[in-house]
C-alpha cells in the first residue's frame, strides 16, 4: 500500500490501526484496515522504512493520525544495514 492509497483510507475513515514496527536499526508502518493488513510501501513497491523512530511517528502524525501502536520487540538500536 502506497502513501496515496493510505491517505485516501485515512479520509475515509477505514483505517482501524496502525502499528509502527521495529526491525534491526530501521522502523516500518502497518495499516490494518476492516478487511485486510499491509505494510506502507514506496511508489516503487518496496517497503517504506525510516531510520528512528521519531521519523516514523512524524511521518504517521502528517497524515492525520493521532493514535499508533509501537512493536519494539526486534529493534536493535546499534545495527547497522548490510551494503549490499
Amino acid at each position: 500500500m502506497n502513501e496515496k492509497t493510505l491517505r485516501a483510507l485515512v479520509d475515509a475513515g477505514a483505517v482501524r490501526r496502525i502499528r509502527i514496527v521495529a526491525d534491526g536499526a530501521r522502523f516500518h508502518v502497518e495499516v490494518e484496515t476492516p478487511g485486510s493488513s499491509a505494510v506502507v510501501a514506496t511508489t516503487k513497491g518496496t517497503v517504506k522504512t525510516w531510520g528512528s523512530l521519531d521519523a516514523s511517528a512524524k511521518w504517521v502524525r502528517a497524515l492525520g493520525i493521532g493514535t499508533a501502536q509501537v512493536e519494539l520487540s526486534k529493534w536493535q538500536p546499534g545495527q547497522r544495514a548490510l551494503a549490499l
